[in-house]
């Protein structure tokens, strides 16, 4: 058997290896009887401590400079799960006296319970439940003295070593210039990525095999729910498919079939709908639509588990779907998946994220499509026509809306954390449908004239676009600043002005206008802007949050402006006064909207800049991010340092969507061709379908004025 080796795992001694498993078995023990220990002392405490953790603050939320952060971050984790019945929360385990003594020992509990994250708030679930304390299992105490002899011989109690890596290239092909002044071979290219692939997923079968997330560095998992959720499983499935990884694909598929969701587990609405339930169907649609990807060996149409990707997606679903039962129809921000409850969020006055509560629409009509049950189109499009009933001012809609009575709370307007992808499936749910829905384009089309008008300005001294945000409302101040969340703009504006065609096809249409042109032009320039982002850091791997320098008052958007073409290396170039990345902002936690968007700009255009800009992005992720000791992948606390400083965590959509994006970005255009499928916002592509006579669009907008407001 051919077994690749690109990142020198087998080249190792046989004594190295022995050390090194060694030492990580030695650790591990210590860490596992510390933390027993403080277990037992937080149990004692808990008579006189008796209050609900799930509302303390979790321990690894980013931190923002911008005031109008404070308080949403502060308390966000109580929105996605909280724990129940007075137990502690799973993301709070290190607060406190002992925590800060904790995170003391050389580094060893660092980031222990981070839990994944992706609209810029963390997790709180709670931790699976010992059936009996370890500390008070006699082989951890008998074997704690040979473990100090261990850890004392191995160096254990030096500086913890796996807080950053190494700036030397760990793979030749890093630094090779055999390339130069060659054509490139984006077939070897694409190889790099799924040998990435493979190496991350292979650290997660052996370290953490079932988990639902992944330190890679200290080389194991926690559990979001007490048996799993498959939250890493489900995620990367149809990835897998995509490159081919058949084995991988069957031992995932094993796992999956003995998956229940049937558990006393309170889950995060959107983040479950978009990953778990997306990754189900989409792994539906890809297994049936192309057989020759990853086939099954054992596969027998109509046999009991043959549709068992459906199968799981349905029972999801039907637990998922009691969420949308509140007095709007709006969701509740989490479900309890074993007792079908929906549940309000615990901070903003029980008002769910707008972008959460908008971004469900394309699984659950996929889903009513597949079987037939339309009250999954129904709860889902009721949703849509409550936001819009709001009639808010040029199609931006504040980041928070109350599910009781489907009205927004505060004024707070971006298109980052919680306010991003409603307006990415407002496009997305019209080409899904065959553009058969023209109220969504319409409302695209009228966000997209309000960000120019208000959020779109330029930077100084360059000129490059950036779109900023209001967060006291439309009346209110620019602030220029950008998520990293945001870069997914550049490749919707895209795809909304070509449909998925090539720019030369689409403008062949007699529908092609200079409303179109220029739509292009600004995801030229937004994609610009983002890759910048990435030339800006240290490590070429953008931070979480930039900032931006910009003219009092903000320049309107018909300013002209004349960004350069390149990015010049000197760390003195002009270029760099434009960007500011605060202190606080510096982690990478490996996200894809930037190559996502890059992956658009590049079919659709056929630019080859845009995947020229990929290939150095996916080497600064090998670059800087690779773990030692075949450990995968880990997001960064620091990208902005040369070795950068790790979190110790493998976001599910690193698998999912960031590498996913990559094999697209480097794969022939006939591999998902855009104007036949639709993408979610977890990267899991679904087919394009006509309603057919079961659905339709059952509601229509209120009439309204040139500003967008209903006409009373």
């Amino acid at each position: 058997m051919n077994v690749r080796d690109p990142f020198g795992i087998h080249r190792k001694s046989a004594l190295s290896i022995l050390k090194t498993t060694a030492s990580r078995a030695a650790v591990d023990l210590t860490e596992r009887a510390v933390e027993a220990s403080i277990h037992a002392i937080e149990k004692s405490k808990q008579a006189v401590d008796d209050f609900d953790m799930s509302f303390s603050v979790p321990k690894n939320v980013p931190s923002f400079g911008n005031p109008q952060r404070l308080m949403e971050d502060r308390v966000w984790g109580n929105t996605a799960v909280t724990a129940r019945g007075g137990k502690a929360s799973h993301a709070n385990k290190n607060s406190g006296i002992l925590g800060e003594v904790q995170d003391r020992v050389g580094g060893l509990f660092d980031d222990r319970n981070t839990l994944p994250m992706y609209k810029d708030k963390p997790y709180a679930y709670p931790p699976s439940q010992r059936a009996r304390p370890i500390w008070r299992r006699k082989r951890v105490l008998a074997s704690v003295f040979l473990l100090l002899a261990l850890l004392y011989y191995f160096g254990a109690f030096g500086r913890h070593h796996d807080t950053a890596v190494s700036s030397t290239p760990i793979w030749s092909w890093l630094s090779s210039s055999s390339e130069s002044g060659k054509i490139a071979d984006w077939t070897k290219r694409r190889e790099r990525v799924v040998e990435a692939f493979t190496l991350s997923w292979d650290a997660y079968d052996r370290y953490a095999w079932g988990y639902d997330t992944f330190h890679p560095v200290s080389k194991k998992g926690d559990q979001m729910a007490p048996k799993g959720i498959g939250w890493i499983i489900v995620d990367a499935l149809d990835t897998m498919i995509l490159m081919n990884l058949t084995s991988r694909v069957t031992h995932a598929r094993k796992w999956i079939s003995t998956l229940s969701y049937d558990q006393d587990q309170d889950v995060n609405t959107f983040e479950t709908t978009i990953r778990m339930l997306g990754g189900l169907l989409s792994a539906h649609y890809l297994s049936n639509e192309f057989p020759q990807l990853a086939p099954l060996a054992d596969d027998d149409p109509g046999a009991p588990g043959e549709d068992l990707y459906l199968e799981k997606a349905k029972d999801l679903a039907d637990r998922l779907v009691a969420a949308f039962d509140s007095p709007s129809g709006v969701p509740y921000a989490s479900v309890n998946i074993g007792k079908y409850e929906g549940l309000p969020a615990h901070d903003e006055g029980g008002a769910s994220s707008t972008a959460e509560t908008t971004t469900l629409q394309l699984e659950f009509k996929y889903l009513a499509k597949l079987t037939g049950e339309k009250y999954f189109w129904d709860k889902a499009e009721k949703v849509m026509e409550v936001v819009d009933n709001n009639g808010v001012e040029d199609g931006l809609v504040p980041i928070y809306i109350y599910a009781n009575d489907g009205t927004f709370r505060g004024h707070n307007i971006r298109l980052g954390s919680r306010g991003d992808s409603y307006y990415e499936y407002l496009i997305k749910q019209y080409l899904q449908t065959n553009k058969q829905e023209p109220v969504y384009l319409e409302m695209w089309e009228e966000s997209l004239r309000g960000v120019r008008k208000h959020l779109i300005t330029y930077t100084e001294p360059s000129g490059f676009t950036i779109i900023g945000e209001r967060p006291d409302g439309l009346k209110g101040p620019l602030s220029p600043k950008m998520d990293h969340l945001v870069c997914f703009m550049p490749g919707t504006i895209a795809l909304a002005a070509t449909g998925g065609l090539t720019e030369a096809e689409a403008k062949k249409s007699p529908t092609w206008t200079k409303k179109h042109e220029t739509d292009m032009q600004l995801a030229r320039e937004l994609m610009q802007t983002c890759w910048g982002m990435y030339k800006w850091m240290a490590t070429g791997l953008a931070a979480e949050i930039t900032y931006f320098n910009i003219a009092n008052p903000p320049l309107p958007e018909s300013a002209p402006h004349n960004p350069p073409a390149e990015f010049d290396e000197d760390p003195e170039a002009e270029w760099r006064k434009d960007f500011t990345v605060h202190g606080m902002d510096t982690h990478n936690l490996q996200r894809p909207e930037t190559v996502e968007s890059l992956f658009y700009m590049w079919r659709i255009t056929g630019d080859i800049k845009y995947r020229e800009w990929g290939w150095e992005m996916f080497k600064s992720f090998m670059n800087h991010t690779a773990v030692p000791d075949g450990g995968g992948f880990s997001s960064l606390s620091n990208a902005n340092k040369v070795p950068p400083v790790m979190r110790d965590n493998m976001e599910s959509f690193w698998l999912a969507e960031t590498l996913k994006y990559f094999y697209l970005l480097f794969s022939p255009d006939d591999l998902l061709p855009l104007d036949k499928i639709v993408i979610n916002t977890e990267a899991h592509p679904f087919p394009r379908f006509d309603m057919g006579q079961l659905f339709s669009t059952s509601w229509k907008r209120k009439p309204r004025d040139s500003d967008g407001k209903i006409i009373k």
